[in-house]
C-alpha cells in the first residue's frame, strides 16, 4: 500500500510540474496547434506562404468553412509558438444572388462574382484599417491572392463586426449571414483590431477542409 501511495504521489507530482510548464509556455490559455489536426495540417503551408510572400510571420488567421457557422471556426494562430491565440465565431455570405443557391450554416456557397453575396475561399492579405458603418465602426480591407478570391477588394469584401453576431458558440443555431464578408462579434473585432494595429500584411486563409 505504501509503495502504491508513493507511486501515485510521484505521478501527481509529474502531472503538476507538466501543468506548470505548459502554463508558462502558453500563459494566456493558448492551445498547441499540433494537438489540433484541423489547424496543424495548414500550419506548415501557411508558414511557407508568408515567408515566400514577405508577409507577417508572427500570426495568421485560418477559417474553416466546413465547420458549422454556430461554432468557432476562425482561429488566430501564433506562428512563432505554433499555438492558438483565440477561436472566434465568423459568419459567411448568404449567396442566393447571380443565379447561386443560398448558403446553409454548414453548406456555404462560394463565389468570386461581384454582387453574389457569397464568401470566397482562398488566401487573403489583410490590408488597411478603415471606417465601417457596422459593429465597432472598424473594418480591414482584404486583398484576395488566389484566382478564387481576387475580386475581393473590388467586391468590398472586408473583415468587420456586427452587433448580431454572438461571441459564444450558438450551435445548433446558425450565426447570421453576411453579404460575403467574414463578419465577427464586436468583442472579437475589438480583439482583432488591437492585434492588427500592430501588424502589417497578415495572412487570412479561408478554406473548406475536406
Amino acid at each position: 500500500m505504501e509503495k502504491r501511495n508513493k507511486s501515485l504521489l510521484m505521478k501527481a507530482t509529474i502531472l503538476f510540474i507538466a501543468g506548470v510548464f505548459l502554463t508558462k509556455l502558453f500563459p494566456n490559455g493558448e492551445t498547441e496547434v499540433l494537438n489540433q489536426p484541423e489547424y496543424s495540417s495548414k500550419l506548415k503551408e501557411a508558414k511557407e506562404f508568408v515567408h515566400r510572400n514577405k508577409m507577417d510571420s508572427t500570426v495568421c488567421f485560418l477559417i474553416d468553412m466546413k465547420v458549422h457557422s454556430g461554432k468557432k471556426r476562425f482561429a488566430v494562430l501564433d506562428l512563432k509558438k505554433d499555438s492558438i491565440l483565440r477561436e472566434i465565431i465568423v459568419c459567411h455570405g448568404s449567396a442566393g444572388s447571380k443565379g447561386l443557391a443560398s448558403s446553409g450554416p454548414d453548406t456555404p456557397i462560394f463565389s468570386n462574382i461581384p454582387s453574389s453575396y457569397a464568401s470566397s475561399i482562398g488566401k487573403y492579405r489583410v490590408g488597411k484599417r478603415s471606417y465601417s458603418n457596422w459593429g465597432i465602426n472598424v473594418h480591414y480591407k482584404l486583398h484576395g491572392l488566389d484566382s478564387t478570391n481576387n475580386n475581393a477588394f473590388r467586391r468590398i469584401i472586408v473583415l468587420h463586426s456586427f452587433v448580431g453576431v454572438n461571441q459564444s458558440e450558438v450551435y445548433p443555431e446558425a450565426a447570421p449571414y453576411s453579404l460575403g464578408c467574414p463578419m465577427v462579434s464586436n468583442e472579437d473585432m475589438t480583439y482583432l483590431d488591437e492585434l492588427l494595429k500592430t501588424k502589417k500584411n497578415v495572412l487570412m486563409w479561408i478554406y473548406y477542409q475536406e
